[in-house]
């Protein structure tokens, strides 16, 4: 049991993927090699074992950052377009601790003001109104 733990712990994700998998499958070659392929799409069995390596590499990033940096910027970057509304009921509705929704919606409320103009009111005693437009 441990050799088997040590190897699987060696692939990471992509090896804990395989293993719910094969659990999902009762073991079974030929469902797991199905899955893979379906999951593969046009490029089939390769597709998917590839998809299995973008996991590991996405799961090794966020191993390096952290999750709630990489959720934060992602959300920065998606605040530049859609509104604050929209992505704050959107994390509302994640399934995350609330300890971590709490976060970014603090953090992207921050970063709204940093694109928000100051509303300020404007001196309109050295503003000239000119009207040439006549109506008749």
């Amino acid at each position: 049991m441990d050799e088997i733990v040590k190897k699987l712990a060696g692939l990471g994700l992509p090896g804990i993927i395989i293993l719910i998998l094969a659990v999902a499958s009762a073991g079974s070659n030929a469902a797991i090699a199905a899955l893979l392929t379906s999951v593969g799409g046009p490029f089939g069995i390769v597709g998917g074992i590839g998809l299995l390596g973008l996991v590991k590499v996405i799961g090794d990033l966020i191993a390096d950052y952290g999750i709630e940096a990489i959720i934060k910027a992602i959300y920065s970057e998606r605040s530049k377009t859609e509104t604050l509304r929209s992505l704050l009921y959107e994390i509302q509705n994640l399934p995350i601790c609330q300890e971590l929704k709490l976060k970014l919606q603090d953090h992207l409320k921050s970063e709204s003001k940093k694109y928000l103009p100051s509303l300020r009111t404007v001196n309109t005693s050295s503003v000239k109104i000119e009207n040439n437009h006549s109506f008749n």
